[in-house]
């Protein structure tokens, strides 16, 4: 008689194991990592959400040459480009460190990772951009009593980002940036700004790149525009190669984001790229 019931038992068993793995395939499933939402650190001048991998080290060469509104005379904006050197360095998979120099301004920052989007679960991607900035274009020269507490530029993001299907990826970027030193008089020091960007993979290794920030609270007699920049990404191996147009020669954030010189109605934009790196 045991022996019948065992029999009967065993199939309910069975079905049993069954409905558990299949619960616990669904539940892990919601854990699984969206990754590669952008290929570089960077849309085109606003951060992604994309961290350096923990041990990895990037080499980061960006360059601005002149508005090509100088025609000829300035060579198209050869005669008088911008380069920023960059390491980017992955302290862990959740926090990346970075220092740059360029003309312009040097500049020390970090990363951090808060959320990663999930398949069938979190929806999107959440990081945390921080850094420190000294502008390098105040000179003692022509400032007698500068202090260098007046070169300080700080700037916080939140970086909110959702890959949307295979080839179209979206990011939101609310900032607060507070430069020592402003250049308009009625300009307030602490600025806020919205960035928002995008990538849309045309092709194996090439993406079309959109990035553009409202400054909100832009002093009316300010001479400086919002940034817009729009590029490609060409994935060659441990490279990637970005190629763009902007109206902000600066790479540094509160350099774009508050003091972007150029005009697109205009034609005064910049050719640039970004050359990156991995060792």
């Amino acid at each position: 008689m045991k022996k019948i019931i065992l029999l009967l038992l065993f199939p309910l068993s069975i079905w049993a194991q069954d409905d558990l793995l299949n619960e616990i395939d669904v539940a892990d499933s919601t854990k699984i990592k969206v990754d590669a939402a952008f290929k570089g650190l960077k849309i085109v001048n606003i951060e992604s959400t994309k961290l350096a991998s923990k041990g990895d080290l990037y080499f980061i060469v960006a360059h601005r040459f002149g508005s090509i509104k100088d025609g000829f005379e300035g060579f198209y904006g050869l005669d008088n480009a911008i380069t920023q050197l960059k390491f980017v360095y992955g302290l862990t998979d959740w926090l990346t460190v970075s220092g740059a120099r360029s003309e312009v301004a040097y500049d020390f920052s970090g990363k951090f990772l808060i959320k990663n989007q999930e398949v069938n679960g979190f929806p999107i991607t959440i990081a945390a951009f921080t850094s420190l900035g000294i502008d390098n274009t105040l000179k003692e020269n022509n400032y007698p009593k500068l202090k260098f507490e007046n070169r300080l530029i700080y700037v916080s993001q939140l970086l909110l980002s959702k890959k949307v299907n295979t080839n179209l990826s979206l990011e939101l970027a609310p900032t607060y940036f507070h430069e020592n030193t402003v250049f308009v008089d009625d300009q307030e020091n602490s600025q806020f700004a919205l960035g928002m960007g995008g990538r849309y993979k045309f092709a194996k290794r090439w993406s079309l790149n959109v990035d553009y920030a409202a400054h909100l609270n832009r002093s009316s007699s300010s001479p400086f525009n919002n940034p817009l920049s729009v590029g490609f990404d060409l994935e060659t191996g441990g490279h990637v190669f970005q190629m763009h147009f902007t109206n902000s020669q600066a790479m540094h954030e509160a350099g774009f984001l508050g003091n972007s010189t150029g005009d697109w109605s205009k034609g005064d934009i910049f050719f640039g790229f970004n050359l990156l790196r991995v060792f």
